[in-house]
């Protein structure tokens, strides 16, 4: 015979399903449970002693209900009051939760967390409603890119950030905090990958209309093939491939693509959007609303708008689907 009631049976699958829900939540790639930088490790590890703490308090208390039901106690009773005060109503709470505070307060990083002098300097300014990414050289030169940022595992890299429309909030869950962008001041955040891999990053702020599709990736590598990379992102845009590509680089330039995006090797030097020279490289288009593909650059150029309300480029619908496949195909060989 069953000993648990429907009653009990529907609260238990519930109680089941909400659990899953909660373990699905510690792993991906933007889950600051599932660190792979050393200031996500310490919020994992803070997280889950604020879990043990809360679960030790949940108990003690629930188990002095139990108690003190099945006690049935007088209210005048003195044992009954020394439960209450010493089995978890006043005592077990407030050393735990003291025990608590003191270790995460401990915790707390300086007011200006800084990387160590010479690392890695890289400037990411928030904008409507991408993310401008710009390498500093040890030779001073700059590398522009967007949407994304690649980093090498094992070393701190210091970011700047800085915006110049509304508050941003940058926010990589798996390596770091969040740290807000706030115009006309620069703001500091220092990452130490600890893992190579792909991570996903997102605004944390409410910026505006398309504030939910500001995202992008983080692929953190091995550091050879990180100097390779950033090496192949200084040189200029690959000469086209084939009559396709050649047809698309045409139009880039007489449909005013270039007054708005720099293409490095090329006439296109337009700073208002993102740089395009090794745009086909990326892992996402719009900042991170499509994986890269020939598909998804046709079909950002052809509804722009659509896919991301209030976005400042055009959209290009009215092009011919062939011109539109050729558009796409030349920024998509731009690796």
């Amino acid at each position: 015979m069953n000993p648990f009631t429907p009653a009990q049976r529907r609260c238990s699958r519930l109680l089941l399903c909400a659990c899953a829900l909660w373990l699905a939540g510690c792993g991906g790639v933007q889950s600051s449970l599932a660190p792979a930088g050393r200031e996500a490790e310490r919020i994992a590890r803070l997280f889950w002693w604020m879990t043990g703490a809360g679960v030790i308090v949940w108990v003690s208390v629930i188990a002095l209900a139990v108690y003190l039901v099945r006690l049935q106690a007088d209210p005048r009773d003195r044992r009954r009051n020394s439960v209450l005060v010493i089995g978890g109503g006043v005592v077990v709470p407030t050393v735990v939760l003291t025990v608590l505070l003191v270790f995460g307060l401990a915790m707390l990083p300086p007011a200006v967390a800084r990387a160590p002098a010479g690392s890695r300097e890289v400037h990411v300014i928030g904008e409507q409603w991408w993310w401008r990414v710009r390498y500093l050289r040890q030779d001073g030169s700059a590398v522009d890119l967007a949407n994304e940022l690649r980093l090498p595992v094992g070393e701190p890299v210091q970011l700047r950030l800085e915006s110049d429309n509304v508050i941003h909030s940058f926010w990589v869950p798996s390596l770091a905090g969040k740290m807000d962008m706030i115009p006309g001041r620069t703001t500091y955040l220092t990452l130490r990958p600890t893992a190579t891999g792909i991570f996903r990053g997102t605004c944390a702020e409410y910026c505006g209309t398309a504030h939910a599709l500001m995202g992008f990736y983080v692929e953190v590598m091995e550091q050879d093939a990180f100097r390779r990379w950033l090496d192949h992102q200084a040189a200029p845009a690959v000469p086209v491939a084939g009559p396709v590509a050649a047809e698309g680089q045409e139009l880039f330039l007489a449909t005013g693509c270039n007054a708005c995006h720099t293409v490095r090797g090329t006439t296109a030097d337009g700073v208002i959007g993102p740089d395009l020279t090794h745009a086909g490289g990326r892992l996402s288009v719009g900042a991170g609303i499509l994986r890269s593909g020939p598909d998804a650059f046709r079909r950002w150029i052809a509804t722009t708008e659509q896919l991301k309300p209030g976005v400042h480029m055009p959209a290009f619908g009215m092009l011919p689907d062939a011109e539109l496949r050729a558009l796409a195909a030349y920024v998509e060989g731009l690796k």
